[in-house]
């Protein structure tokens, strides 16, 4: 490991033992101050939410995009020094979990499961709570460049007994979970370039993974979709649905769990990782 890396990982690591220290108010406290500080210091971030939502939410007032904006710098800021306080932050949070049957019954079809979730809401600490069921629950995860990271980050989420298979390993490797009957978690709604299948996303095409589309089709695995909304202070919802597309095409099926993506987004507007460019990718 380069010195800089090493570097890194010493310094996430400082970082994990801080905030493990804070109470969970303290650590919302402090959550707050550094949202304030990026909100007003990083103005570029600001402005790809605001466009975002902006074109998600056409009708919303000046005011309520400013507003949200600010609740979504709190919101992922908090969910860092969450994630960064692991195992510590996991003491008196309550998670409430809805359709657990439809993730019991897919189980036992004995195909494994093709689990779709987003970037929102607490999703580290979603993959936490799989970790801890009876099934092996193995994340496709995007290696950092920088390995001091990339260890921090894989360490803490397996913490929870999360597994973990990157990005551009063997297909065959993602494939075997399936057959094992384990859990394929993919998160599954960030701009996909020309790889991706366009589908509507807030009444205009986005360029969407289709990994999820094609897992389902090859192997007969059945889908779920899955996140995990904070509906109070330590209070989150853990919420399973099934994924039903109108027929089996890759765009139906991926199309089918982006409306669901989209229908929790306009749940908890504030909740979601706006900024990405989520619509950067043209369609033709």
């Amino acid at each position: 490991m380069k010195t800089s890396h090493q570097l890194t990982y010493n310094f996430l690591t400082l970082l994990k033992r801080w905030t493990s220290t804070l109470s969970p108010k303290g650590r919302y406290k402090l959550a707050n101050r550094l949202a304030s500080l990026s909100y007003h210091f990083i103005p570029k971030r600001k402005r790809q939410i605001i466009k975002n939502l902006n074109r998600a939410f056409p009708n919303w007032s000046d005011k309520k995009v400013q507003s949200t904006v600010k609740k979504v710098y709190i919101f992922f800021m908090h969910n860092i020094l969450q994630f960064f306080a692991f195992p510590k932050s996991w003491n008196g949070i309550e998670i409430n979990v809805s359709g657990k049957e439809y993730l019991d019954s897919a189980m036992l079809q004995n195909k494994g499961c093709v689990f779709i979730s987003a970037h929102f809401g607490a999703w580290e600490l979603m993959a936490k709570w799989m970790g801890q069921t009876q099934y092996e629950f193995v994340g496709v995860a995007h290696r950092q460049k920088n390995r001091g990271a990339n260890q921090f980050f894989q360490e803490q989420r397996e913490l929870g007994g999360t597994e973990h298979i990157f990005r551009k390993e063997p297909f065959e490797k993602m494939e075997s979970v399936l057959k094992n009957n384990g859990i394929l978690a993919l998160v599954s709604d960030q701009d996909a370039k020309r790889k991706g299948v366009f589908v509507n996303f807030f009444g205009s095409p986005a360029s969407t993974p289709k990994g999820a589309a094609l897992f389902h089709k090859k192997t007969g695995a059945p889908m779920l979709f899955c996140v995990c909304a904070q509906t109070g202070f330590q209070k989150y919802n853990l919420d399973f649905h099934p994924v039903n597309p109108i027929n089996n095409s890759t765009k139906e099926i991926t199309q089918a769990f982006t409306t669901l993506i989209e229908e929790k987004i306009r749940e908890y507007p504030e909740q979601y990782f706006w900024f990405h460019r989520r619509w950067k990718t043209k369609e033709n």
